[in-house]
């Protein structure tokens, strides 16, 4: 059966922009729900020695929150959400990605059920994820890493649909007779990468923290939706729809019951400029962050983002974006009571 979801199903437009209805929001998925701390982590260096101890230190204090184990489940697979996209500098720290992968094989899992999820390939060859053309060896080869710009992993039965305007112009389609009401309708659609959510017991999402002009913050929330799907790139020529697609693609239930948690390293980040990676204005810090909840981290780094750009003396990620509030009106996460629910972790 296809399963599709509907953009700006859940927004009205008014005179002042977008407003979310909140007696509309998506419900929440059912089941034990993750808790909703943030668990911090210290990193005095960044390999991975330290990242395994603090990593599986993380996890454990989630396990304990959750009540259960990560062991292997039904389908016995894990995916790992990585971000790779804006290139060598800010990729997600392959010594996080090890550690990770050690703890989910000590809780049970088999190497080479443990899948990697990034979009370009040549992005991730660049960042060391696929093996070098001269070596033709990389640091995953026990692990399949799927690539989404390939489209073999997306299934047409699950796509989100938006009535945004595609990329292609209604104009140039007019003379394409029969098949013009089809490519309007392919064009409207945003395929999910499904094995994340069908075909693995739960994911992780792997973010690198970045600015964006027209989302805001580029972490949790972004990597798992709009760097999670096809044709996403009609999204971001406004700070309004960009936003309203990455608050109701997370909070479709079937990728949100999936999505176990987020860890965020922030080994390095980067405060103005972004995506593209600009070293001048990246920051390295020895915090490692855990949660179930990406509206709570995105909010954190969102407050970091800013108080680095002030410093420099840029001005601050427009109030305009309304990423995490809509988010949180689809009950994604919420931004309340951050420090009441930051844990400080010994590895």
């Amino acid at each position: 059966m296809s399963r599709f979801f509907t953009l700006l199903s859940l927004l009205l437009v008014s005179v002042g922009g977008f407003s979310l209805m909140a007696q509309d929001a998506v419900e929440v998925p059912e089941g034990p729900q993750p808790p909703a701390t943030i668990w911090a982590g210290q990193l005095e260096a960044f390999d991975l020695s330290v990242y395994s101890r603090e990593v599986n230190s993380l996890i454990g204090q989630f396990e304990e929150a959750l009540g259960q184990r990560l062991v292997p489940g039904e389908k016995g697979k894990v995916g790992l959400k990585i971000y790779a996209d804006s290139g060598p500098g800010l990729a997600t720290p392959i010594p996080l990605v090890k550690a990770v992968i050690q703890a989910l094989v000590e809780r049970g899992y088999a190497k080479e059920d443990i899948f990697l999820v990034g979009l370009n390939p040549l992005r991730l060859r660049f960042t060391g994820y696929l093996p070098s053309l001269i070596t033709g060896e990389g640091p995953f080869d026990d692990h399949p890493i799927f690539i989404l710009e390939s489209g073999e992993y997306y299934d047409p039965g699950w796509f989100y649909d938006s009535p945004l305007p595609s990329r292609f112009d209604p104009v140039f389609l007019a003379d394409r007779g029969d098949d013009h009401q089809e490519h309007l309708e392919a064009n409207r659609r945003s395929f999910l990468a499904t094995p994340l959510f069908l075909e693995a017991d739960f994911w992780i999402n792997l973010p690198v923290y970045t600015d964006h002009p027209t989302l805001g913050v580029n972490g949790a929330l972004v990597n798992a939706t709009l760097w999670n799907a096809s044709n996403t790139a009609r999204f971001m020529q406004s700070a309004t729809n960009a936003p309203a697609a990455v608050a109701e693609m997370s909070a479709i239930p079937e990728l949100r019951q999936t999505w176990l948690f987020t860890i965020a390293s922030l080994q390095q980040y980067q405060f103005i400029g972004g995506p593209a990676f600009n070293s001048l204005y990246t920051v390295s810090d020895s915090e490692i962050w855990l949660s179930a909840d990406p509206v709570a981290l995105d909010t954190m780094m969102l407050e970091r983002i800013n108080g680095h750009r002030t410093r420099w003396g840029f001005p601050i990620i427009s109030e305009e974006i309304r990423t995490l509030e809509f988010a949180e009106v689809l009950k994604v996460g919420s931004t309340s009571n951050l420090d009441e629910r930051l844990v400080r972790v010994d590895g």
